[in-house]
């Protein structure tokens, strides 16, 4: 290798050393906290990704397999926290250097189970670049959000107006069963009068005829 060629590789070499990156698998004992450190230097982006995996396949992840996950620096200060989750996403950019930890708590049940987990930990310039893909799914994941509420909108509109027709069909059949009913009571009115006045001449003929008036 020529020496011009020197600096070009210690480029490579110390690009590959100030990116860290940390996937594995582990387990998690219902009742348990299982923590995962990683030494990150200062102002530096880190992103993680974790999820419960699902060895039953074909059936939905039970409600019992969920997480209490919560990130610390070497100081203590909390980086993200999650309760009750089988998966979760964190990113933060480094404000002093030191040991990153990641702790995942499965809670206590009966009978106990174990809880796998897959975690994604990277830091550097791939930490920056699983960031902006992750922004990118945020944008996809908020424009179908965003499609399925219009959608719902555009149901609730037309049922709404559905009902308003069927308001006005309503209150137009009352108009007109008010408007019969009007009608047939004073026709009952004339019929009772028309049979009170028959039964009146009808008496007054009969006591006449009987030379009682």
């Amino acid at each position: 290798m020529g020496p011009e060629g020197f600096p070009l590789s210690l480029l490579v070499i110390l690009a590959l050393f100030s990116t860290q990156i940390q996937s594995l698998r582990f387990d998690v004992e219902s009742g348990h906290t299982k923590c995962i450190s990683e030494d990150i230097k200062s102002n530096a982006m880190t992103v993680g990704k974790y999820q419960v995996v699902n060895t039953d396949d074909g059936h939905p992840l039970p409600d019992t397999h969920k997480l209490a996950v919560r990130v610390t620096s070497t100081y203590g200060n909390s980086y993200h926290y999650a309760d009750h989750v089988s998966e979760g996403y964190f990113a933060f950019q480094t404000a002093e250097a030191g040991d990153y930890m990641a702790c995942f708590f499965a809670a206590d049940q009966k009978p106990p189970a174990t809880l796998t987990i897959d975690l994604d930990w990277k830091s550097g310039v791939v930490a920056k670049d699983m960031t902006n893909v992750a922004k990118k799914g945020s944008v996809e994941a908020m424009k179908t959000q965003l499609m399925k509420m219009y959608l719902t909108v555009i149901d609730i509109q037309t049922e709404m107006n559905y009902l308003r027709e069927r308001e006005e069909e309503m209150q137009e059949l009352n108009r007109s069963t008010n408007a019969n009913m009007g009608w047939l009571s004073g026709l009952s009115i004339i019929v009772c009068l028309s049979v009170a006045g028959l039964q009146l001449w009808h008496l007054k003929g009969f006591f006449e005829k009987k030379k009682l008036i």
